[in-house]
């Protein structure tokens, strides 16, 4: 099923379940669109703003996306732990399948890091120059895209965990590292931009 297409309550019915998907990857890049959809709201109720709305409403639906892909990413890594494993052959076959599924369980998170990376940039922007009335919203949205971002590493990491190839984990873990150090300068930037301007 599409989570994208489902409702809220749908989405957090199935979030409690007790099923593997969704779980906190698709948790996470919810978490993103929501910030982008807050981003863009401020954005719209701010003269000069429009483009940084257009661009917000880009990456909302960016993150949308990133709920489904990342569901049919671990579904593949169960599936790949499903296949049989009788024989050496089948053994080999289904151990280069689990690589070949983490590999692929490790692009929606990442994704969704480099998506909230940039809603924090555009959240710190509208706290600064967004409409006063609405700062608390960017508020908002920096917390929310901070902790998209932070969620998605956690689902990096723990699914490096099981890549044997170091080189591509080695270069994953840093661009993760990097994002997580970049996106908690912004958060803290806009929340200090925000405390400043609440009453």
């Amino acid at each position: 099923m599409s989570y994208r297409d489902s409702t809220l309550g749908t989405f957090l019915e199935e979030l409690s379940s007790g099923t593997a998907t969704p779980g906190g990857g698709c948790a996470s890049a919810l978490s993103g669109a929501i910030a982008a959809g807050l981003v863009a709201m401020v954005g719209r109720n701010t003269g000069g703003l429009e483009e940084l709305a257009a661009e917000a409403d880009r990456l909302r639906g960016e993150l949308e996306s990133l709920v489904d892909a990342d569901a049919v990413a671990f579904d593949r890594v169960m599936a790949a732990f499903r296949l049989p494993k009788e024989t050496d052959e089948q053994k080999a076959e289904r151990s280069a399948a689990i690589q070949v599924a983490y590999r692929g369980a490790v692009e929606p998170p990442l994704a969704v890091c480099e998506c909230a990376c940039r809603v924090l940039e555009l959240a710190d922007v509208v706290a600064r120059r967004g409409n006063p009335n609405a700062v608390s919203d960017a508020g908002v949205a920096a917390l929310l895209a901070a902790s998209a971002l932070d969620g998605a590493a956690l689902n990096v990491d723990i699914n490096l965990g099981s890549i044997r190839d170091e080189s591509y984990r080695a270069e994953s873990a840093r661009t993760v590292r990097d994002a997580r150090a970049e996106g908690a300068r912004l958060r803290d930037a806009a929340l200090a931009t925000v405390g400043e301007a609440l009453p």
